[in-house]
């Protein structure tokens, strides 16, 4: 019996663009990637409810795709904001070809909340840990959900905010872990294993990867020098 599949290193399914988060134009991007030696590239600049690039973003993949052998995805990174799994989507995804769905603030009923705050919380008793880690999940799962009734969805940076405010890996429960595992495989939803966010930690990968929940690598970079750079992933 064969174990899991090793991460495929050839392929960075998230990467950043000047279009949002990057600094480089798709172009540069595809020529890193092509020094590289990469095959596969999965472009997915943040987005939301405002955003009107969308369609030259997804022309300018378009144009790149007949300079290079690389396969190229237009994919767009999309914030789940509220506990229920509401995601700030754009209003036009007549081009996008998935959906990477990120959860960088606390979802709140009113506005999301940013880290430095939850920490705060944490440190002044206001927040719980384990009432955190709940909420997390719980919204993470619901936002895959929803976005998987407009594209493919993706994972990116899994629960990578439970570290920004110090809460350490071992207070994800396995009640919590396996919710999560369930979600992402309820929504058909492919996880990213991020080098830039050193995110899920190896005891996450471990699980998803025996629950068979597709793994992909991902740089998550800003830069055209970081595509296809792995470091942390080489290691889990």
């Amino acid at each position: 019996m064969s174990g899991p599949r090793a991460l495929d290193l050839t392929a960075d399914m998230h990467v950043h663009t000047g279009f949002a988060a990057g600094r480089d134009s798709v172009g540069v991007v595809v020529s890193a990637a092509d020094r590289g030696g990469l095959t596969a590239l999965t472009f997915a600049d943040q987005v939301g409810p405002d955003t009107a690039w969308l369609p030259a973003y997804a022309d300018a993949v378009q144009r790149a795709r007949r300079r290079t052998e690389i396969r190229l995805r237009v994919a767009a990174e999309v914030e789940v904001i509220r506990p229920d799994g509401w995601v700030a989507l754009p209003s036009d995804f007549a081009k996008i070809e998935a959906v990477s769905v990120a959860v960088s603030r606390l979802p709140t009923p009113d506005d999301p909340v940013e880290p430095r705050e939850v920490r705060a919380g944490l440190a002044a008793g206001t927040l719980r840990v384990a009432q955190v880690v709940e909420t997390v999940v719980t919204a993470t799962v619901l936002g895959l959900a929803r976005a998987a009734r407009y594209a493919p969805t993706q994972l990116a940076r899994p629960l990578s905010l439970l570290n920004q405010v110090g809460i350490d890996d071992e207070a994800i429960t396995d009640d919590a872990l396996r919710a999560l595992i369930d979600g992402c495989r309820s929504a058909g939803t492919v996880v990213e294993v991020s080098e830039a966010w050193r995110s899920p930690s190896p005891r996450v990968v471990r699980r998803l990867r025996e629950a068979d929940v597709p793994l992909v690598a991902a740089s998550d970079a800003r830069y055209a020098s970081d595509v296809g750079v792995w470091q942390y992933l080489r290691r889990v």
